[in-house]
Parts: structure tokens; sequence; C-alpha cells
């Protein structure tokens, strides 16, 4: 935990595709407590900010998780294709293996 909470950004990719537990609840909370006003967090998700609440469980956590992860938060809300659909990435601009 204390390797997450001293980079200098961390990013919580596709954030809110799986359940999380009490456990990782409560290690989510000390990581973003821990980074809070000292170092940057990118949150990447497809899940609207509206439902992280849900999505995270738990009121009162959700209630300190979000109130520290939005405060200062600059959204930057993502639209079109997925790239994924657009361009098969596995080929791009890869040589030909022979």
């Amino acid at each position: 935990m204390a390797q997450l909470a001293k980079c200098e950004i961390l990013i919580l990719d596709d954030w809110g595709i799986q359940k999380i537990t009490a456990p990782q609840r409560a290690d989510l909370m000390e990581v973003i407590e821990d980074r809070h006003g000292l170092r940057s967090t990118l949150v990447a998700s497809q899940l609207p900010v509206e439902l992280w609440h849900d999505y995270i469980g738990e009121a009162t956590l959700a209630d300190a998780i979000l109130d520290r992860l939005i405060h200062n938060a600059h959204r930057l809300p993502l639209q079109g294709e997925s790239l994924r659909r657009q361009v098969d990435l596995t080929s791009y601009n890869l040589p030909k293996s022979e």
C-alpha cells in the first residue's frame, strides 16, 4: 500500500468493471487518503461518475473516498467509438513477421 501511496501518479484503469470487496474498499480508502492533496490520481472508467457511489458500496466509505477523488478533479469526458473498434491495434504499424 505504501508504494501506491507514494508513486507520482496512480492510474486506476477500468474503474468499476468488477465489484470490490470490503477489504478492497478499506485498502482503497487508505491509499486515496494517503495521496489526497499530495499526488495525482487518474481514474479511467466507462461507469458514469453518478454510479461510483453505488459501485463502491458501504455509504460512509464511499462518501469519504469520492470526496477525496472528486473534490479537485478535472473531468475529461471521452466520446466516440472505441479505438479498439476502429483499428486492429495488434497489427497497427507493426512489421510483418516472416
